[in-house]
């Protein structure tokens, strides 16, 4: 073989090499999302938020990443589930209530067609998307996560059920209804609700980890929602712990929260509702059964903390953990309604549920832990669940994965629940089309938490950023640290209040006389906003029923 030939076989050589090493260097892969969602869980139960319950799992998350402490999301369930998987305000999202279901733009009752759901534009970029929980965003089959993005799901309906068999707890619905993957699918005997909704996410998750493809996992638990159920083995450590009461506890709380840092060292409680009942006015029994209440709450949160570690580990031992964003928080604030002596529900829960303390936390025991603990589980805010106020609106969250840093921190500016899905696509990489399946549809209304996620100092949202909420006449809008506030009915525009929630965290003073053209400009603000979303009060002619 003489030289030339050599030297042409040499550099072919190189160039095959050279080739096969360029195609080998693959692209970045889009990040895994695992999008964890609490049931009524407080702001103040989880330990690296400053609660006393065991929450280890959640606490190291919290330390591999950032606890948000001004998170906002919808004052009840269904109406931020709309605005999570959408971006947008619950009216534009098609939940301007999560009871009525009409024909009137804004109250549809489930997803609209004027967004894109969150799974369904991943899903069109190449991510498997698994659900397991709750649903809560319309019963048709129209409205099932089926059709709305989810490649598998095994979800409830219904804004809650029982954790551990089918007896429904809603007189409309006396079986609870459940379907997999869109079919009406049947609850396995004994299971536990937190326990099976992890072992479908993790079993979803083999049946494509082959495949190299980028997931997006949304995981509903329906824990800590009542009623209060879970085994022994998680509430015996509790029990003592609480016989002190709820108004020793909210205090107790507001100190530890303010030593972990997510209040400011002079922050105050707010008067309690005037539905708790001092604790010193209860009878011994009475205080025994109120002590349980919050012992088996304590207990399904410590269970829940067990589930999202088993999706942790999970995670970890198939290689999977490094390359997936985590993010977890709670819906809305506590929850207060308690539902066995209430004027509808209670005839059906009194017939197939018992209250007796020797039930208490089994299968078949309707208990809710009702106003008085829910003002310890919002502590430093004012009320909870179902208001407009920052009690049931300032909800815990904590992001954690690839790309997040500083760890172990707490970020304290302003932020909702529809600045996820923005997240979720500026890290697929992911550009929100103005159209879909030929209809013009709204842009997003939050912002990509990216730089918050990456140190970056600049806010999020600017001075001039607008978010606002009504839901049933309770109303909100936020301006910079400005806030306007309804809570009374029937919604009228002179019973809005404003504050400073710069200075007045638990919202106890009322800023519109002193700040009367502030004031004008927030309700302008609302003028504004009101119309862009559509809030409108249907009559009962256009109504079509209760979701």
């Amino acid at each position: 073989m003489n030289h030339k030939i050599e030297t042409i076989i040499l550099f072919a050589f190189f160039g095959i090499l050279l080739f096969s090493c360029q195609k080998e260097i693959p692209a970045p892969k889009p990040p895994n999302i695992l999008l964890i969602m609490a049931d009524d869980l407080g702001y103040a139960d989880m330990g690296s938020f400053g609660g006393d319950i065991s929450t280890p799992n959640l606490d190291q998350l919290a330390k591999e990443g950032i606890r948000f402490s001004r998170f906002h999301t919808a004052p009840f369930c269904a109406v931020s589930r709309a605005m999570l998987l959408s971006g947008n305000f619950n009216h534009v999202a098609g939940m301007g209530s999560q009871d009525l279901v009409t024909g009137v733009p804004g109250y549809e009752g489930q997803l609209s067609d004027r967004i894109i759901p969150v799974p369904e534009l991943l899903r069109s970029a190449g991510y498997h998307t698994y659900m397991a929980g709750k649903w809560h965003l319309g019963g048709s089959a129209e409205a099932n996560p089926a059709n709305k993005g989810f490649e598998k799901s095994f979800v409830t309906l219904e804004g809650g059920a029982n954790h551990y068999s089918q007896r429904g707890i809603f007189p409309d619905v006396p079986v609870s209804i459940y379907t997999e993957n869109g079919e009406e699918a049947n609850w396995p005997a004994g299971a536990y609700s937190t326990d099976f909704y992890t072992d479908k996410l993790i079993s979803y998750l083999n049946a494509d980890r082959e495949d190299g493809q980028p997931f997006f996992v949304f995981a509903a638990y329906t824990s800590p929602h009542w009623p209060l159920q879970v085994d022994s083995s998680y509430w015996k450590k509790y029990e003592g712990r609480y016989d002190v009461g709820y108004e020793v506890l909210r205090e107790k709380r507001l100190e530890s929260l303010k030593k972990a840092g997510m209040i400011h060292a002079a922050a105050q409680t707010p008067p309690l509702h005037t539905r708790v009942k001092p604790w010193d006015s209860l009878s011994p029994e009475e205080q025994k059964k109120e002590a349980r209440k919050m012992e088996l709450y304590a207990g399904m949160v410590e269970n829940l903390d067990y589930n999202i570690g088993r999706l942790i580990s999970h995670l970890k031992e198939t290689g999977q953990y490094e390359n997936t964003l985590i993010v977890f928080l709670s819906d809305n604030g506590a929850a207060a309604e308690d539902f066995y002596y209430h004027d509808y529900f209670g005839p059906f829960l009194q017939e197939n549920y018992s209250d007796a303390f020797e039930d208490m936390g089994q299968e078949n025991s309707f208990i809710s832990y009702g106003p008085q603990w829910a003002e310890a589980g919002t502590a430093p805010f004012k009320y909870f669940k179902g208001y407009t106020t920052e009690g049931g609106m300032n909800a815990p969250m904590i992001i954690s994965g690839p790309g997040v840093s500083p760890q172990n921190q707490i970020n304290d500016q302003f932020l909702s629940i529809m600045d996820l899905a923005p997240t979720f696509y500026e890290l697929a990489g992911i550009p929100y089309p103005k159209t879909w399946r030929g209809k013009e549809i709204s842009g997003l209304a939050g912002s990509s938490l990216l730089p918050a996620l990456t140190g970056d100092p600049k806010p999020i949202h600017d001075s001039t950023y607008v978010f606002g909420l009504e839901h049933r006449g309770d109303a909100m809008l936020r301006k910079g640290k400005w806030k306007l506030l309804n809570t009374k009915k029937p919604f009228e525009l002179e019973n809005f209040e404003l504050y400073n929630l710069e200075n007045d965290l638990s919202e106890q003073q009322d800023l519109k006389e002193v700040n009367p053209e502030k004031y004008q400009e927030l309700l302008q603000e609302w003028e504004k906003f009101s119309k862009q979303v559509g809030i409108v009060t249907p009559s009962p002619k256009q109504g079509e029923g209760l979701n």
